[in-house]
């Protein structure tokens, strides 16, 4: 499809910067996150970036990286490896993108069970921080 390595190229540049400005171009205003540690769907622009900057400040440590890529146009499916106190974490980033290039739909599944909850800590913990920087 066209347009889609341009489409991985925003979220690689996201992943490298860490500037959380690249995400309000790239969401789409009613964007749905699917964490692997909240039972519900986040939906939305706002909660979506929140949710991927504090994920960006836990895992994107020098150990973190993309093993894998699945492209398959409208979706793409990335492959994760890192680290976070001895921890080896390994999980997937589920992408899917309108035709403008927008992330409309994002989950993230993660294993083991020992990373799954290592994850649910810090994540709350960051998201708290965040919230209390206003």
């Amino acid at each position: 499809m066209t347009g889609t390595p341009m489409r991985l190229d925003a979220w690689h540049d996201y992943e490298q910067s860490q500037d959380p400005a690249i995400l309000d171009r790239l969401l789409h205003d009613d964007v749905v996150f699917h964490s692997p540690v909240v039972h519900t769907p986040q939906r939305g622009k706002a909660i979506t970036k929140a949710y991927l900057v504090a994920a960006t400040r836990v895992l994107f440590s020098p150990d973190f990286r993309y093993v894998r890529t699945f492209d398959c146009g409208e979706r793409t499916v990335l492959e994760f490896v890192t680290e976070i106190d001895g921890i080896q974490i390994n999980g997937v980033d589920m992408i899917e993108w309108d035709a403008d290039g927008r992330i409309t739909d994002f989950k993230v599944m993660v294993r083991p069970l020992k990373a799954i909850e290592k994850l649910h800590s810090l994540m709350a913990e960051m998201l708290q921080k965040m919230a209390n920087r206003g």
